[in-house]
Parts: C-alpha cells; sequence; structure tokens
C-alpha cells in the first residue's frame, strides 16, 4: 500500500460540506451502511468517500488496512453488481498547526459513477437502489 502526503489535499477537503460528492466518516463499523453508501454514489454522480475524519471534521485518523477490508467486504457482499472503488491511503503529519509524531492516517475512496444501475442486496433476498440526494443516501 502506498501512503501519500498531501496536507494540502486534506486542508481542502476539510473546507468542503458533505453533499452529493462527498462524504466523511470517522471509521466503517457497518458493513451494509456503508454499502448503501457506495451505491448511492455509483448511481448518482460518483464521489469520494473520506474515512478517518468524522462529520465535524475533525482528523481522527485510521487503521487504512482495516477500514480497505471492511469497504472491500461490503462491496463484495451487499453491492449487486460491485462498484468500482479506488483507494488512496494519506498521512497525516500536522495536526491542529502542530508536527505531530504519531502515525495518522486517512483513507479517501473513490467511487466512480457507473453506467449501470448498482443495488443493496438485503440478507433476505430483497435488492433495493440507492441514489444520493444532497448529502443523504436515500431508496428510490
Amino acid at each position: 500500500m502506498k501512503i501519500k502526503k498531501d496536507m494540502e489535499l486534506i486542508h481542502q477537503l476539510l473546507k468542503l460540506d458533505e453533499g452529493m460528492t462527498l462524504d466523511f466518516k470517522q471509521s466503517i463499523n457497518k458493513r451494509s451502511r456503508i454499502a448503501k453508501t457506495l451505491i448511492a454514489f455509483a448511481n448518482t454522480e460518483g464521489g469520494k468517500l473520506i474515512v478517518g475524519i468524522s462529520d465535524r471534521k475533525k482528523i481522527k485518523g485510521i487503521d487504512p488496512e482495516e477500514e480497505i477490508f471492511m469497504i472491500n467486504k461490503a462491496n463484495e457482499e451487499f453491492c449487486l453488481p460491485p462498484v468500482h472503488l479506488k483507494f488512496e491511503v494519506f498521512e497525516i503529519d500536522v495536526l491542529d498547526g502542530k508536527e505531530i509524531e504519531e502515525e495518522i492516517y486517512v483513507l479517501i475512496v473513490h467511487i466512480a459513477k457507473s453506467n449501470r444501475r448498482h443495488a443493496y442486496k438485503d440478507p433476505d433476498g430483497s435488492m433495493t437502489v440507492y441514489l444520493r440526494e444532497g448529502d443523504q443516501t436515500l431508496p428510490c
């Protein structure tokens, strides 16, 4: 896994609000829930999922390998067909204006706009299509 350093990009993202093509997550704790977000982005305009930054735009950091595993598992388990994803891991070396010694990482997941319709595969076998409306993921 190649780790990048680009604090300028991270600061630019922090200036943006969640919306049609951007969502912040402190971490991924429910695969089923994140799958719906992946599907909604793919079915709408595509987008970026930023993991390791809270909704209040506080950099919390994550274990990138664990988060990538959870997202890939969600994509395989709940997305039909699976969504096209690209991952970028960034190391944060300045926090609140101070250089930090510990390793803190943020994950950017790029979800491509799809020309196919993706659905959420519920454990009971039912299928639901999700779209992104503003900063919300909604069934249609």
